[in-house]
């Protein structure tokens, strides 16, 4: 599971980058000492060891949620 620390987040340039295979995902929305929380879990390709398995969660709280948004908007539009 993770969270993204803002502080420590930065743009880097590759050399070599591809396309991943899209795969299944799900959110939840849940709350936490009074924040509240979104949840992506994706599940990985069908072809995995242990098909159904959780591959990857990020959650995001409503600040990491506005950063992301400000991020996308700078790359984006």
């Amino acid at each position: 599971m993770a969270r993204i620390d803002w502080k420590n987040i930065r743009r880097i340039d590759k050399n070599k980058n591809s396309i991943h295979t899209p795969v299944s995902a799900t959110y939840t929305v849940f709350e936490e000492d009074g924040e509240k929380y979104l949840q992506i879990d994706t599940y990985g390709r069908e072809q995995r060891e242990i098909p159904g398995k959780i591959s990857q969660s990020i959650q995001l709280s409503n600040d990491d949620a506005k950063k992301l948004m400000i991020l996308l908007t700078e790359e984006f539009l």
